[in-house]
């Protein structure tokens, strides 16, 4: 499948330029950037609601994706209207802790860190997921020992599309955010991105719309992996990569 929308001219070089720069890293996206996981939240969100005795409209319920749960329930209208926000969200959570569905990884993820470990790139996951899922899914796509740092929803006080997950994220990597790339995969988490100043921002398209406000627009990981194996390929010597 070819591309949605193609990171050329300025943009492809900006995005060269910064992997390849002093200072590079990568932010990332958990739910549907690393993983395709939408499906599995979705279905817990029809069967909590549906436990509840709710109809709520599939186009209410994608207005979760990326998001906190507990920040969204406080702010949109639905059959929720004066309950405790947090007790909603800890029904969610208990749903997805029976599934035994497992999350898909989006092509090129798994490649993508084995690729940044290679390079000696340094990358973090900013999620809006708690700790208990990102160990969960993390273990299926990296399997050999390694640590990728995390930021999760219990790290901070504003989530996505509020600055500061990715300012955090930032920060967990001791870089400046401007010299950074994130690829994420909803409109609020490439918001969140940009308003805390990362450098360069991807979106994924694995959900049923393409995410706004990036500069560039690819439906998997596989172009961020190749550019990554090509900073690691181009550097001179092996071992870490090199320093400018």
């Amino acid at each position: 499948m070819g591309l949605r929308t193609t990171a050329t001219g300025s943009r492809g070089q900006d995005l060269a330029r910064l992997l390849d720069g002093p200072g590079a890293g990568l932010l990332l996206d958990l739910d549907g950037t690393l993983v395709d996981s939408e499906p599995i939240h979705r279905a817990a969100y029809a069967e909590y609601f549906a436990g509840r005795g709710w109809q709520v409209p599939d186009s209410v319920v994608q207005q979760f994706s990326g998001r906190r749960a507990a920040e969204v329930f406080a702010t949109l209208e639905g059959p929720w209207a004066g309950q405790d926000p947090d007790l909603l969200t800890e029904g969610i959570i208990a749903v997805l802790r029976r599934t035994t569905a497992r999350p898909i990884a989006v092509p090129g993820a798994r490649e993508l860190l084995w690729e940044c470990a290679a390079a000696g790139l340094p990358v973090a996951v900013v999620t809006s997921a708690r700790r208990e899922w990102v160990r969960a899914v993390m273990g299926h796509l990296v399997d050999d020992g390694r640590t990728v740092p995390v930021v999760a929803a219990e790290d901070y006080q504003h989530g996505k599309p509020d600055p500061e997950p990715y300012r955090l994220g930032a920060a967990l990597l001791g870089l400046p955010p401007g010299g950074l790339v994130a690829a994420e995969d909803t409109s609020a988490g490439i918001a969140s991105a940009r308003s805390a100043g990362v450098g360069y921002v991807i979106g994924v398209s694995t959900g049923p719309q393409a995410p706004a406000g990036a500069d560039a627009i690819h439906p998997d990981l596989w172009p961020l992996t190749r550019a990554v194996e090509g900073t690691r390929r181009g550097a001179a010597g092996p071992g870490p990569r090199a320093q400018h």
